[in-house]
């Protein structure tokens, strides 16, 4: 890390030791969320560069004559790259670049990270910034870290002390009350050839978000909650699956299967299972760089690092599937990098726990809290896989959301580009929150029509 970075790692620094039973900051950190500090908990100024601006309040004007389900508009389609950084000079930028991007760039020479200005897109209602200062004093967390109590619809920890708190933050991080989208997932081979893995539509709800313009603690229910009925390939039509995510009881899931046509728990999507919408080729906890419970490792917060980053990728979803495959990893024509400050996490395997990937990093942005990108080792310590988050820009939010991602394993160079919606409608429609009921097996059951 250079000279620059540990400056920049200063603060996140101070609050490596704090313990977890003193998690809530004093009234007077929290005033920093209406002055130095974002709403959200970044650092409002630029960096002393000025390659990162100051946030100025986010994205937030939507386009004339846009409506819900349609295609969000890339808002810098005009802008070209400042910087194309490929293995010929990536050595010149190791400390922005994560070890996944790096080794992806020595195995494919023919990648390249195309680098456009920073833009701070990042933003969410007002309710959210009053919710959020109101968090900062009173959420804890508790169970090892497992849970938190006294959070109500916001960042539950915007000025964090550990590295739970960061990935709690991930968890939470807002992508709307609830939306819906229709999305693919294709497996890529080493030589390029993609495969459809799954399409599927998906409904997706925040109960954490629902009716919290109240501020209520909502620390006790489900904060989440999933559902997904898969129309393609053939011989997976009709099978269905639900999670809920809850604070106190973790996850359930459960899943129809045409072929019993019956619902039946499953608790095996959860962790290291293979994830079957990837056709086993990522593991479920490794959607959206990392979901799910905390329990299997033990954390450590780094400190916070200039870095190159997947941002404000709206131009992707507006090229065919076809074109956003290409050998080794996404088109780079349609992908876009911007410098941005992020959290490091590091996740060790805990003693007496399992899981294949011993060891992750993750890189997790200061102004949306969506982790951007991560990495994981195996047990031999070889650098085997490479998680990215593909971050949209969506001023109806408003905010910058996370929904698809890619899952690279670095030793076969098989690759995977889950939920693009590129040529499906609806394309992340925020809609108003179902009736819980819709989130239960009984109502799954009732789906499962072939």
């Amino acid at each position: 890390m250079t000279n620059r970075n540990r400056l920049i790692a200063t603060l996140a620094c101070a609050f490596l030791q704090a313990p977890l039973a003193n998690a809530a900051v004093t009234p007077e950190e929290a005033a920093k969320l209406k002055s130095i500090l974002t709403p959200m908990g970044g650092e409002k100024a630029g960096n002393k560069d000025g390659t990162i601006p100051a946030w100025d309040g986010g994205y937030t004007k939507v386009p004339a004559g846009w409506k819900q389900g349609d295609l969000r508009p890339d808002p810098f389609a005009n802008e070209k790259p400042t910087l194309q950084i490929t293995a010929k000079n990536a050595d010149q930028y190791a400390d922005k670049l994560s070890d996944g991007v790096k080794a992806l760039l020595k195995k494919y020479p023919n990648l390249r990270v195309d680098v456009y200005p920073t833009h701070r897109t990042a933003a969410a209602p007002h309710w959210i910034y009053e919710n959020t200062f109101k968090n900062a004093t009173r959420t804890k967390l508790k169970d090892g870290g497992k849970s938190l109590e006294g959070a109500s619809g916001g960042v539950p920890f915007p000025i964090p002390k550990n590295a739970q708190e960061v990935m709690w933050n991930h968890l939470l991080a807002w992508k709307g009350k609830a939306a819906e989208y229709g999305a693919r997932a294709f497996v890529v081979q080493p030589d390029g050839k993609a495969v459809l893995s799954t399409q599927y539509k998906q409904d997706r709800q925040w109960p954490y978000f629902n009716d919290n313009d109240k501020g209520t603690d909502v620390s006790g229910g489900a904060y989440q909650m999933l559902r997904q009925l898969q129309v393609a390939p053939p011989f997976k039509a009709g099978e269905s699956l639900l999670v809920r995510e809850s604070f106190n009881i973790g996850r359930e899931a459960w899943q129809y299967l045409v072929g019993q046509r019956r619902v039946r728990r499953a608790p095996n999507v959860a962790f290291d299972s293979p994830d079957t919408v990837s056709s086993g080729q990522g593991y479920f906890d490794e959607a959206w760089c990392f979901n799910g419970s905390l329990e299997k490792y033990d954390w450590k917060l780094i400190g916070k690092q200039e870095m190159f980053v997947p941002y404000n990728e709206n131009r992707l979803y507006a090229f065919k599937d076809a074109d956003l495959i290409s050998t080794g990893y996404v088109n780079q024509d349609a992908l876009r990098w911007e410098l941005h400050r992020v959290w490091v996490v590091e996740a060790t395997l805990a003693a007496g726990k399992r899981h294949v990937v011993q060891k992750r990093r993750f890189y997790i942005d200061e102004d949306s809290w969506h982790a951007l990108l991560a990495d994981g080792w195996d047990a031999q310590g070889q650098l085997w896989r490479m998680q990215a988050a593909i971050p949209f820009v969506a001023a109806d939010g408003p905010g910058v959301f996370v929904a698809s991602f890619t899952n690279s394993n670095l030793l076969t160079g098989v690759w995977v580009l889950s939920g693009t919606w590129t040529e499906l409608d609806p394309k992340y429609k925020l809609v108003e929150p179902k009736l819980d009921s819709y989130y239960t097996p009984d109502a799954l059951a009732g789906q499962g029509v072939r």
